[in-house]
């Protein structure tokens, strides 16, 4: 009996992330996706995190901390023909299954990349504002945040050089090689946890991360920008 090989990898890297990531397992657990690869890279959690992924049936590897050794580690192991990049604090809305399907069906996509909108879970219009802002960021200069999600081929993917093992920017380090032109919005959110905006308040959140971009594209090195980023 021949073992089909997983169409789709979902790639979610995670630390201490057991009060967010049983939920994002869930949802992938429902969809209607067939062949589906979910792999959970643990970047050294101290809470339930490894033992919550196992139990929903995700594969769990480690990696050294930070989301692009992370994620970049999830790809390498998996050997589906396409790759999902997930945080594992987001939830999709209904019918991303379907998004996704349609998305990889179509060969014009095998040298795209895909993300959905950003929402958070927060009626505050605080939150309406900065939702507005991140996905013009995301539509008009090609910057997407790494909260709405990544979907491209592993072919597309390898021929970017993937996502480099640095601690922060990583999200935007792939995206500037993919470019504006080649970035697809997939209909529908991504709906992420906004508890650190929260705690943090959105417009000094916002600023933060501004001050980041900026800098790290003005040469500033990466590990530079952990402290900062909080």
């Amino acid at each position: 009996m021949t073992v089909a090989m997983p169409a789709l990898a979902i790639i979610i890297p995670a630390l201490n992330a057991a009060a967010t990531l049983e939920a994002t397992l869930g949802m992938v657990a429902d969809s209607a996706l067939p062949e589906v690869e979910l792999i959970v890279v643990d970047g050294g959690s101290r809470d339930a995190t490894r033992t919550l992924a196992a139990a929903c049936g995700a594969t769990v590897i480690e990696a050294p901390r930070g989301r692009g050794s992370q994620m970049a580690s999830g790809a390498a192991h998996s050997t589906a023909p396409w790759l999902f990049f997930l945080h594992a604090d987001t939830r999709l809305d209904t019918g991303w299954d379907a998004t996704l399907a349609t998305f990889m069906a179509d060969p014009a996509n095998g040298a795209r990349a895909g993300v959905f909108g950003l929402r958070f879970d927060d009626d505050a219009s605080a939150a309406r504002r900065l939702e507005w802002i991140a996905n013009r960021r995301s539509r008009w200069l090609g910057l997407p945040y790494g909260d709405q999600g990544l979907v491209l081929s592993r072919t597309f993917y390898d021929a970017l050089g993937g996502f480099e093992p640095i601690p922060i920017m990583e999200d935007v380090a792939l995206v500037r090689k993919i470019g504006r032109r080649r970035l697809v919005h997939l209909a529908g959110d991504a709906v992420t946890d906004a508890r650190r905006y929260q705690e943090g308040g959105y417009i000094r959140r916002m600023l933060r991360n501004l001050l980041c971009l900026a800098s790290y594209f003005a040469g500033v090195p990466p590990r530079w920008l952990v402290r900062l980023y909080g």
